[in-house]
């Protein structure tokens, strides 16, 4: 699998040694990141850093998914995007992404979406992804909304967040809108 690359960023498959770089940027951004991502909580432990990499290292790429660390040109680890919850008899996947708290507000977000999603079209079999954010999130929304996603509409208790249901926004990309 090839790394993905604009000037500013780039996205490659994790490997072993992102454990400690995935902890370091998961802890730094509990703050902001733990609304919406109860995975990132104020107890995260390096211990699940690793399960996370092993669990992903050689994925990308195949049926399980696509997922990719979020890297800066200097090579440091910004976040973490990817495809799963992959359907590939209807040729749709979820599309998903999280930047640590000194990456955001720069673009980096909106890029890298942009990259996974001409990547998705051009080396996969997928023509229509998602991506679904709690109402509440809007920071995700206008990242989602800069890459030319549409809003499709709401959908009523979708995400279970710190058990509690909460509603949310489903956009969606598709293979044949323009760019």
């Amino acid at each position: 699998m090839n790394t993905l690359a604009v000037p500013d960023i780039r996205l490659r498959p994790y490997q072993s040694d992102d454990v400690d770089r995935l902890f370091e940027a998961a802890r730094e951004s509990v703050i902001h990141m733990s609304p919406w991502m109860p995975w990132c909580h104020a107890e995260y432990s390096r211990g699940e850093a690793e399960v996370w990499v092993e669990g992903n290292c050689g994925k990308t790429g195949t049926d399980e998914g696509h997922i990719f660390v979020i890297e800066g040109a200097d090579g440091r680890f910004l976040g973490g995007c990817g495809l799963n919850r992959v359907d590939t008899m209807h040729r749709y996947a979820n599309l998903g992404y999280w930047l640590r708290r000194t990456a955001l507000r720069q673009g980096i977000a909106t890029a890298a979406v942009r990259l996974l999603r001409d990547y998705a079209f051009a080396r996969t079999i997928l023509d229509r992804l998602e991506i679904i954010v709690a109402v509440q999130n809007t920071a995700s929304q206008r990242v989602a909304e800069r890459v030319g996603a549409v809003r499709e509409g709401k959908l009523r208790e979708a995400l279970l967040l710190h058990g509690q249901r909460h509603d949310a926004v489903l956009y969606s990309l598709l293979r044949s809108d323009p760019r």
